[in-house]
């Protein structure tokens, strides 16, 4: 065989290589979610209070302490967790108590949950509670939301202002 169509050969079979992996890339066409389907993601970040309350040091507590580590007060670093809820007309989709990160665990609190529903329109309930109630909630957001074919929906919490967003 000569050295012309051996490189012939070989760049037959290149080509068929790429062919191959150009129609696959584009072929079987994947979709997260089915067209008559929306996706609602609750998301977000939040820190809870600390569970419990600083305390004063008393001047012998403060005089046993190393000079480069006195302080007045000692405050505990765990945070609480947070309890969420989201309601979709009515019914509850979702209902977590979220621990906080960290070794410590004095980091925030993370959700980040995906839920597909039909196209159409919802009556969207979330509610958080991130201090030390034992019945209600701190923060609550109701709103009426359209969902449309593959639309992403995002709930998330803004603690400046202590409300969530619907965007």
């Amino acid at each position: 065989m000569s050295g012309a169509l051996r490189t012939a050969g070989r760049f037959v079979v290149i080509l068929a290589l790429f062919a191959g992996v150009a129609v696959l890339s584009n072929w079987p066409v994947y979709h997260q979610i089915s067209d008559n389907s929306g996706a609602v993601l609750l998301t977000f970040v939040h820190g809870a209070d600390r569970r419990g309350e600083c305390r004063r040091l008393s001047p012998e507590e403060i005089a046993k302490l190393p000079p480069n580590m006195r302080r007045v007060q000692d405050c505990p670093r765990v945070r609480r967790a947070i309890h969420v809820e989201l309601d979709v007309d009515g019914r509850s989709i979702f209902r977590a108590d979220l621990p906080p990160t960290g070794i410590a665990g004095d980091g925030p609190s993370k959700v980040y949950q995906r839920f597909v529903l039909p196209a159409g329109k919802y009556d969207v309930d979330v509610r958080m509670r991130d201090t030390a109630r034992a019945e209600g909630f701190d923060h609550e957001h109701r709103e009426t939301v359209t969902v449309a074919p593959s639309q992403l929906l995002v709930i998330d919490y803004r603690p400046e202002s202590g409300d969530f967003i619907f965007r």
